[in-house]
């Protein structure tokens, strides 16, 4: 299997869904950011594919649960697809500093890490876009570019291409 060329990370909440400053504890509180779909399906005509990396501390809180979590996953998975986007896979913590520590929370490379060597990414040809400092720290550690965007707005102002030069 060759590696996979051109492919972006991506933060979920405040990236491609609407960030309401807590967490997205339901798929009825699940809301793509205006021109998510069409910049995504934009940049996989420009040969990019999509890989979605997710802290997701609420479940380690009890906010909401793994099934609450896998049932926005489906709908944003679904969408992605329904919307001809090169979605290869999610990641996600379930853990939370207040409640424990792990390895693969951002600002760590952990889930970074696996998602390049199951998807065989080139890393020079791979970057991660997040909202949060810790989106581009673990992009850091895991060799990648971070590129930072505001919280609920930003993705269709980055040419991809400009990005992995």
């Amino acid at each position: 299997m060759s590696a996979t060329n051109k492919v972006v990370f991506l933060d979920r909440d405040g990236v491609v869904n609407h960030d309401p400053g807590d967490y997205t504890a339901s798929v009825d509180d699940f809301r793509f950011l205006p021109g998510v779909l069409d910049t995504l399906k934009s940049w996989t005509e420009m040969g990019f594919s999509f890989i979605v990396i997710t802290n997701q501390g609420g479940i380690a809180r009890g906010r909401y649960t793994l099934e609450d979590f896998s049932r926005i996953d489906k709908k944003m998975s679904d969408a992605f697809r329904d919307s001809g986007i090169a979605y290869l896979e999610t990641y996600y913590c379930t853990h939370h500093d207040l409640v424990g520590k792990c390895l693969c929370r951002k600002p760590l490379p952990g889930m970074l890490e696996k998602a390049i060597a199951r998807h065989k990414v080139d890393r020079r040809h791979a970057f991660m876009i997040g909202d949060k400092d810790r989106d581009v720290a673990a992009a850091e550690a895991a060799g990648i570019r971070g590129v930072k965007i505001p919280t609920n707005g930003g993705l269709a102002t980055i040419d991809p291409n400009e990005v992995i030069r």
